[in-house]
């Protein structure tokens, strides 16, 4: 790695363990109900919407209150984008959507997927993007915390069947946190060149006598959401290669570190709540540790030429440039794609299909592992827990002792629980994408033959799955039947893997705390960090190896065998 590059990193991984800390204290603060500045407002809210913040609810009560609200939001997402061409705020007289890329969009933003069938500045009104799109993007981002705040709740309580109130934890997390978060960051992405307007579309003339059409529009504020909520839908179909999105290189570095920021503040939080701060720092470390492996693959990789470019008279000594922006290269796109693929964010500034096999590689292990590398917001952190409470379980049955965390005995109906949420990624990556391999529709999508073509269909259904969004580009999704499966596997990668883990945190807040004793395994040593990396590694490499080679390795040996389709 260059020097300046190295520099850059550092710098990069500084300013956001540097940040995370205060915001971590601010959001335990939040979800104990200690937040004040805004009382006025929250307690109106409550008023208006017939809520007592105080009323405590059940495992089974929290998720009814998730699963109808995320339902509403749904339906009425759907409605919207049917009917957006008889509704106002659309300068350019865009037409409705076809049901099948409503439904798929739908889908898309409530789960926190921000999967993009369509080309946000081709396809959907001002109204749609704001109050459709940018509204889900508070709303998703939202539920993510609650679910997890809702599992340390689990954890920490004892001998009782409540977890929180859902409605209070969306609204505290909302009005406390990604508003005020989304109006920095929004402010200061107009004042570095983001468009933040309801003007029609500009028509100009190139330099070569053609004619450009510029699209315009409140794109600030979406981003600002989409970033800090992990959700990552650009406003532009280029999403953050296009100059409107991403201008400068300052705002290139901003937008990456709030992809991270959140989802690492989260596990300071989470370490705070429990009452022993040493126990996110393990959370972290192999967070951080995953992270930054995948980081140097994916730089290692893409700063070499394409072998079979070898021969062409070009600069190689520049990297692999192929579907890079020149005004980011190789550093910049290697950081946002290891990090948009570590966090359920999506975004992307370089197209990956373009990426050398390895390093395409990296970004579809990140989402496979359940995007607990930083992860989403919320989602990160409940799905790294997931991991910890399996090898918390995995190390007791190594030694023969009822493994426990935190005080809390993790027996059968935990780890039954723990399995079926782990499944909801097998079956919609590996089922719905071997079922997709054998559609025709389906198929026709395919941009590209051999194990180019599978890794962009496989990469389709994980960052589905995986409720990450980013696209490989190469692959046409928007076809009737890959559209209402995709749609599927965002909702049942989304709610097939909360639902298991609020019912674990029911049946933890119900138990007894075990008294720690010499044979208690401490869960914040660097042995524990290990063994956790080790568990998140086997268990994915056990998952979806078989399939990587078919794709991804396979096409890179075949490429150094100059073979290509």
């Amino acid at each position: 790695m260059h020097g300046h590059d190295l520099f850059r990193f550092l710098l990069f991984v500084a300013l956001l363990l540097a940040l995370a800390p205060p915001l971590g204290a601010w959001l335990t603060r939040v979800f104990e109900g200690r937040a004040r500045g805004l009382g006025g407002v929250e307690t109106g809210l409550y008023r208006a919407a017939g809520i007592d913040p105080a009323r405590e609810q059940t495992w089974a009560t929290y998720a009814r209150s998730l699963l109808a609200f995320n339902g509403v939001g749904l339906v009425l997402l759907f409605a919207l984008l049917m009917l957006q061409g008889v509704l106002p705020l659309n300068p350019q007289h865009l037409p409705g959507l076809s049901w099948h890329l409503a439904f798929n969009t739908a889908a898309s933003f409530i789960t926190n997927t921000n999967w993009q069938s369509y080309g946000g500045e081709s396809t959907l009104s001002y109204l749609s993007q704001m109050a459709g799109l940018c509204v889900q993007n508070f709303t998703s981002a939202a539920t993510g915390f609650a679910v997890a705040v809702a599992l340390i709740r689990g954890i920490t309580r004892r001998e009782t069947r409540s977890l929180g109130n859902f409605w209070a934890d969306m609204t505290r997390v909302t009005l406390y946190v990604l508003l005020p978060l989304s109006l920095l960051l929004a402010v200061f992405l107009v004042w570095q060149g983001v468009p933040q307007n309801f003007d029609s579309y500009v028509s100009a003339t190139t330099l070569d006598g053609g004619t450009q059409t510029i699209a315009h529009g409140p794109a600030a504020s979406q981003i600002a959401i989409k970033q800090l909520g992990t959700n990552g839908g650009g406003f532009f179909n280029a999403n953050a290669a296009h100059p409107y999105e991403n201008p400068t290189p300052l705002s290139n570095l901003v937008q990456v570190l709030s992809i991270l920021l959140l989802p690492a503040a989260l596990v300071f939080a989470f370490g705070r709540m429990v009452g022993d701060r040493r126990q996110g720092y393990p959370l972290l470390a192999a967070m951080l540790l995953l992270f930054v492996v995948g980081f140097g693959i994916v730089y290692a990789i893409e700063s070499h030429p394409n072998p079979l470019l070898a021969s062409l008279p070009l600069d190689h000594h520049a990297g692999n440039l192929e579907g890079k922006e020149a005004r980011f290269g190789v550093f910049d796109s290697a950081l946002w794609a290891t990090a948009t693929t570590a966090a359920s964010n999506g975004s992307v500034n370089a197209m990956h299909d373009s990426f050398l096999p390895l390093g395409a590689l990296v970004p579809l292990v990140n989402m496979m592992l359940g995007e607990i590398v930083f992860g989403g917001v919320g989602a990160g952190l409940y799905g790294m827990l997931l991991y910890v409470l399996l090898t918390v379980f995995i190390a007791g049955l190594m030694v023969g002792r009822t493994p426990e965390y935190l005080g809390k005995k993790i027996e059968a109906r935990e780890v039954r629980l723990l399995v079926l949420a782990m499944l909801s990624m097998p079956l919609c990556i590996l089922v719905f994408g071997a079922a997709a391999i054998v559609v025709p529709q389906s198929l026709s999508g395919l941009q590209d033959a051999g194990p180019h073509g599978l890794t962009e269909l496989l990469y389709a259904y994980t960052s589905a799955a995986a409720n990450n969004g980013s696209a490989f580009a190469g692959f046409t999704a928007n076809l009737p039947y890959t559209n209402t499966m995709l749609g599927l596997a965002m909702l049942i990668g989304r709610y097939a893997y909360i639902l298991p883990l609020l019912a674990v945190a029911g049946s933890l807040a119900s138990k007894r705390a075990a008294p720690v004793s010499a044979g208690t395994f401490p869960t914040h040593a660097p042995l524990f960090v290990g063994l956790l990396i080790g568990v998140i590694l086997i268990i994915g490499g056990l998952t979806f190896f078989p399939v990587l080679v078919l794709g991804p390795v396979a096409e890179h040996f075949a490429m150094l065998a100059g073979t290509t389709w």
